[in-house]
């Protein structure tokens, strides 16, 4: 396509829909007569007839009509696509409101969100934390923050944290007491540390893999919480075995205060996505995940 192409087939398709030189080059800000020699020059360049002219009228030829019913689509997609531009234009203004869950309200926002809130002084963030899975579009909310596995598949997703490990781990005293299982079926022998998903939900399975084989196993003990610091205070105490996320624990696994079992059967899984429905972004709702995104 030759410099200026992209001019000339918006002007046909003014004057192909227009039926009128008159009338389309008042459209176009241009006079008659030059976009009367335009169109000629189009049509040399192409080599086929696009107008019918007449002193009276103008029509497109089959040919034209050809042309510009592939114009018509092309056209308003590239008229979409700059409208959209706006969005960059604007400075970023207005509400996100944002469903989480407590890990990554404490791993991913803690860290992120207050200097994007002083970058960008005239967007209000609000965030909903809970266990629960919440349809974004029936509570009202902008996007989500969920581990990968959880979002569903017609959602936008963008990756805000790496991928994830959660481990069983104990310490060196609760290990005196009690031999460290060797499968996670031997967990039946121990006392496990619970944790009461949010809103109403049951206990959290513990979930291992063996072979390929997905196991979720239901564990027991003598205490079941809704609060992963008070869980993790337990563990920490020798007061039964945890099921921690391995970011949290790794420096106490490696100088011995805690000991990690059960290596074999804690696969890494995707760790956390931003999501949002597949519809037009806002420019406040791009700007934070621009912040947020890995």
């Amino acid at each position: 396509m030759q410099r200026g192409d992209l001019n000339d087939l918006a002007a046909f398709a003014s004057v192909a829909r227009q039926r009128s030189f008159t009338r389309a080059a008042a459209e176009l800000g241009l006079s008659p007569s030059a976009l009367s020699h335009a169109m000629k020059a189009l049509e040399e360049r192409l080599g086929v007839r696009l107008l019918a002219r007449t002193t009276r009228s103008v029509a497109p030829t089959a040919a034209g009509e050809q042309l510009l019913r592939s114009l018509d689509p092309a056209l308003t997609q590239l008229k979409q696509g700059l409208a959209s531009l706006a969005d960059w234009r604007d400075a970023p203004s207005g509400t996100v409101r944002l469903t989480t869950f407590g890990y990554a309200a404490r791993t991913i926002l803690a860290p992120r969100l207050p200097s994007f809130l002083l970058d960008h002084p005239d967007v209000s963030v609000e965030v909903t934390v809970e266990d629960r899975l919440i349809d974004l579009v029936a509570g009202g909310f902008d996007a989500g923050i969920r581990l990968g596995e959880a979002v569903e598949r017609d959602m936008v997703t963008v990756p805000v944290g790496p991928d994830l490990r959660t481990v069983v781990v104990g310490t060196p005293a609760y290990f005196s007491r009690h031999a460290p299982p060797e499968t996670p079926a031997h967990l039946d022998r121990h006392v496990c540390v619970n944790y009461r998903l949010l809103g109403g939900g049951g206990l959290l399975p513990w979930e291992f893999e063996e072979e390929g084989r997905d196991l979720r196993l239901k564990v027991s003990g003598q205490l079941i919480v809704n609060d992963e610091v008070l869980a993790a205070a337990a563990v920490r105490a020798g007061a039964g075995l945890g099921y921690l996320m391995e970011h949290d624990v790794a420096d106490e696994i490696a100088d011995g205060r805690l000991v990690q079992v059960l290596a074999a059967w804690c696969p890494s899984y995707p760790g956390c996505r931003l999501y949002y429905p597949d519809r037009r972004v806002t420019p406040a709702l791009r700007a934070l995940i621009n912040a947020l995104r890995l």
